[in-house]
């Protein structure tokens, strides 16, 4: 670092004048855009970036500053920020640091380089993340704060270029100019990335598929990524050739990236299509504060990237072209360093996060008086009459129709008639209607604008839900079977649910994915189609998961996953158990017993709310979700018909977060409580965690659970060997009695 340092200063110091001088307003070049005044200012900007990595690694010393890797090299990233307009959503990679500069210094009354040193310290004055974590945002410069680091904010980048020529299709107002495009930026090794080859796959198919998609992909190419180096040639011979993705090379000195980066903005803004942008650059000072470059690079090989240091060649022209003397350089690299290094100081010592609930106050924000008065409005009785097509979902008689599949179709139709903003996608919802019918009618009635199609990606899926929702919109993305989420976990894991913590509450993406899901299809399918495995999905913090299990419940539950969507910008789960979307009966063929009312307007469940049934003063419990609560119910009665104690049968319904509170109020005075857990014993189901709660709270009395076996699930009749059965249920009841 010091050498890097100590070279820029002497190439100053020894600079010999220009033969002439610039006025400020003259091109650097002839028949350059570029302005001396403008190049001296962005020059600015690299030499704060560049005096913020330098007191990132001197803080790091001294134990103040958490975060060492740096954009040094990349600084021509800068002439991105300053050509791309700062309303324009980016979603920035962590070598940004001169980018996001210039980009913030397009606002007045900013403060980018105090901002980063808030940011490096941890300080609970960060106004990006509020001390969370090192990151690139700002909610004025429409950056949202991500942490990536392989990529994975590519396909909701995509998203959200999908969603700006989506809201105007739609008719919705949007805050953004209508020229708006998407930046985002990443490596070199990083483009390798599946999800980022899902990213550049999903842009290309949706311009292909006639959506304006204007996206800028910046791929700021430094050749290595950490120790293994990128083929020479790689990424142009990847990308430069691609159906449906301009390729526009920025290499040289100053003025042939400008025009390289003004050409590539200006192609994506007036074709609105998908634009990659592959900019030179390289990488000083190692991958982090951490890394030994010297295990894996030469001196040699280190002393010549050196030599390619970018402030250097842009030092030069700046001076050779007489926008500037090699003293007036020197001392605005002087000033500059003083100024940072002094500003770290000061945000090294601000206030940092005090509290577990300090920290967690972004993570999942809830107000349940809110989220309940949510609802939209319901439209007039006519208007509800003409778009079900003369015939009212609570008004209907035959059983057929009044199944946990039929409840939902019905439900969604509500739903996209009193929210425009509601997009409903994934594979096969549109003109098939649903693998099992349940999105069947809705894209003849509502438009291929709000019910469509995708490909067959779960990243995609929901990269396209993540974006449209930063944009406004209210996503229900589908994802066909809960064994295909796995394909895409981190997609809600590492950025959905991450995105109002890491941004402090000022960016969200709300949003309800649908997944059918669960076991019990009569053994169907085998393991890819019955899946009972949802610990992933509970180990994610801040997201919510609701099972129904019958189709009145079904229809609360969505209500309720909505407006804690659309009111509290949650990212909520509706895991549908597709074993019960078609079933009719309860205890006995042909008794209808699983049909129910649709219900009534403003009827919705939020999390806590349990069901319950038998006897509020029965001996035993039976604690349960999905599959398991018509199960239990079916073995409750077995029990009462052979003499055994009433069991006061309880369904969970939201699965996270947990209705502990509700729950101890039900237990108490219980002989016995049994949870039936449908899921895999060790795979991270509810009753571990309901067990462990009941034992820490020293409720009284004796406390059971019923999981599957560690298996996937079979073809055949070999499934009732590891699910839960009902004769397993009865026996288990039994031995609490």
């Amino acid at each position: 670092m010091e050498l890097v340092e100590r070279r820029l200063e002497a190439c100053l110091a020894s600079a010999k004048p220009a033969t002439r001088v610039l006025a400020a307003d003259q091109p650097l070049q002839p028949g350059s855009a570029l302005t001396a005044a403008g190049a001296l200012a962005l020059f600015e900007s690299q030499l704060e970036s560049r005096a913020l990595d330098v007191a990132a690694r001197e803080l790091k010393k001294t134990g103040r500053s958490f975060y060492t890797i740096s954009s040094t090299g990349h600084e021509n990233n800068a002439l991105v920020g300053r050509l791309v307009r700062a309303s324009d959503p980016a979603f920035l990679h962590y070598r940004s640091g001169a980018l996001m500069i210039e980009r913030q210094k397009q606002l007045d009354g900013s403060t980018p380089v105090f901002d980063t040193l808030l940011s490096l310290c941890a300080s609970a004055e960060d106004p990006a993340s509020g001390g969370r974590h090192k990151v690139w945002g700002s909610r004025a410069a429409w950056v949202p704060p991500q942490t990536s680091t392989i990529a994975s904010h590519l396909p909701k980048a995509v998203g959200a270029a999908f969603a700006l020529g989506r809201r105007r299709r739609l008719g919705l107002p949007l805050e953004l100019p209508a020229d708006s495009i998407v930046l985002c930026s990443f490596g070199d090794a990083s483009a390798n990335h599946a999800t980022a080859l899902a990213g550049f796959n999903a842009a290309r198919y949706s311009a292909k598929r006639g959506n304006p998609t204007p996206i800028l992909f910046l791929c700021e190419d430094n050749g290595i990524g950490i120790s293994v180096a990128t083929p020479t040639g790689w990424i142009a011979e990847s990308f430069g050739n691609l159906p449906g993705l301009t390729y526009v090379r920025a290499e040289g000195d100053l003025c042939a990236l400008h025009a390289a980066v003004q050409r590539a903005v200006q192609h994506c803004r007036s074709h609105h299509a998908p634009v990659f942008l592959h900019l030179e650059t390289v990488r000083l000072w190692g991958h982090a504060g951490s890394d030994v470059e010297t295990t894996y690079r030469s001196l040699e090989e280190i002393e010549a990237i050196e030599a390619r240091d970018p402030l250097l060649a842009n030092a030069k022209l700046l001076i050779e072209s007489g926008a500037a003397s090699g003293a007036d350089l020197l001392a605005l690299l002087r000033e500059v360093r003083a100024r940072v290094a002094a500003a770290a100081e000061e945000a090294a010592g601000r206030r940092k996060l005090e509290t577990r609930a300090e920290v967690l106050a972004p993570l999942a924000p809830y107000d349940a008086e809110r989220t309940r008065a949510g609802s939209p409005p319901w439209p007039s009785a006519a208007a509800r009459r003409e778009s079900y097509g003369g015939e009212l979902p609570e008004e209907r008689q035959s059983a057929t129709k009044r199944t946990l599949a039929q409840h939902l179709n019905a439900a969604f139709h509500e739903a996209l008639l009193t929210r425009p903003e509601l997009l409903l996608f994934g594979e096969d919802v549109g003109r098939k209607g649903g693998v099992y019918g349940l999105t069947a009618g809705l894209q003849k009635r509502f438009g291929v604008a709000r019910v469509f199609d995708t490909l067959l990606d779960e990243t995609t899926i929901l990269g396209l839900a993540q974006g449209s929702a930063q944009l406004g919109l209210l996503p229900v993305p589908e994802i066909q079977y809960l064994a295909y989420v796995h394909n895409a976990l981190d997609q809600l894991r590492g950025e959905a649910c991450s995105l109002s913590f890491f941004s402090n509450g000022q960016f969200a993406n709300p949003m309800v994915v649908r997944i059918a899901g669960l076991a019990y299809q009569k053994g169907f399918g085998g393991h890819f189609h019955n899946d009972n495995s949802i610990g992933a999905l509970r180990d994610i913090p801040g997201l919510c998961l609701c099972v129904p299990a019958r189709g009145d419940d079904a229809v609360r539950l969505w209500r309720g996953a909505l407006n804690l969507a659309a009111v509290n910008r949650r990212v909520v789960v509706f895991l549908e158990p597709i074993a019960l979307y078609h079933e009719r009966d309860l205890y006995a063929d042909k008794d209808d017993g699983w049909l129910f009312d649709f219900p009534g307007e403003g009827q919705q469940l939020l999390p806590g709310e349990l069901g319950t049934y038998g006897p509020a003063d029965a001996p035993l419990a039976l604690v349960t979700y999905g599959n398991g609560l018509r199960l239990s119910l079916r073995a409750a009665r077995r029990l009462a018909e052979q003499g055994g104690p009433a069991v006061r049968v309880i369904d969970l319904r939201w699965l996270a977060p947990l209705p502990l509170e509700a729950l101890r109020r039900e237990l108490p005075g219980r002989r016995g409580v049994l949870v039936v857990d449908e899921c895999r014993a060790s795979a991270g189901g509810p009753a571990d965690a309901l067990l462990a709660d009941w034992a820490e709270q020293g409720l009284p009395g004796r406390f059971a659970s019923l999981r599957a076996a560690d298996c996937y699930v079979p073809l055949g009749a070999a499934t009732d060997l590891v699910l839960v059965t009902e004769a397993q249920i009865l026996d288990s009841l039994r031995a609490l009695a």
